[in-house]
């Protein structure tokens, strides 16, 4: 009786674990689909001005969504030592880029201050 017993829990957490990887699979996948701008590429290229010290360079790049959608902005920042970039600025119904270095660290797009080593501006989150 008591095998039959521990079997049982054994299969409950079993289940119980697959459930969780599974579920833990499914909401990253919507997060990478719906809420992670990291995925995106720009598309043509509007804009592009280093920081003061030429260490950062923002870029910014007008996307298309198709025939149904508005344009988008998706800034982008890259280390110019290092050459890794990463986007950090993406706007909807949006066509241009006012894009200038407050300082060595901090840009302003289209009035979001962003500190381009943590901050990320997604229209979405708003």
């Amino acid at each position: 009786m008591k095998k039959e017993s521990n079997k049982a829990i054994c299969i409950s957490i079993i289940v119980l674990c697959v459930s969780l990887i599974v579920s833990s699979l499914f909401a990253y996948g919507v997060y990478w689909m719906f809420y992670d701008i990291q995925r995106f590429e720009g598309q043509k290229k509007i804009e592009e001005v280093s920081s003061s010290d030429n260490k950062y360079t923002v870029t910014a790049y007008l996307n298309s969504g198709g025939a149904t959608t508005g344009w988008a902005v998706l800034g982008t920042v890259t280390h110019n030592e290092t050459g890794k970039t990463k986007n950090i600025y993406w706007n909807y119904n949006c066509e241009e880029a006012d894009i200038y270095w407050v300082d060595e660290k901090t840009v302003i797009i289209n009035g979001e201050e962003l500190n381009v080593l943590k901050d990320i501006y997604d229209f979405r989150r708003e």
